[in-house]
């Protein structure tokens, strides 16, 4: 379906995909970047983007940060967090703050 406000545009892999907005991620190529497990895996794409961007891809890493902090980086909603702690906490860790 076609909008009078998407634009068609074609990715530097060649994917045709429609934007109303500014952003320049594929959708195709960000689906074949999608972790296919991990807590990442659990993420949307921008919170996933957000804690790549900052270096975080492992639990350990994350635990080193506030939940604050990560609710700073751009793309981290509140949405992702309850993801977050829950797989903090499977792996017997949590936010810095949140620390015994």
């Amino acid at each position: 379906m076609e909008d009078s406000n998407r634009e068609r545009r074609t990715c530097y892999k060649g994917h045709h995909f429609y934007k109303s907005s500014d952003c320049p991620t594929c959708p195709v190529c960000e689906q074949e970047r999608k972790p296919q497990d991990g807590f990442l895996s659990s993420l949307s794409a921008p919170a996933r983007r957000a804690l790549e961007n900052h270096g975080i891809l492992t639990l350990q890493e994350l635990s080193e940060y506030s939940d604050k902090e990560i609710l700073k980086f751009h793309g981290m909603g509140p949405a992702s967090m309850p993801k977050l702690r829950a797989a903090l906490a499977e792996a017997g860790l949590s936010f810095r703050n949140e620390q015994k």
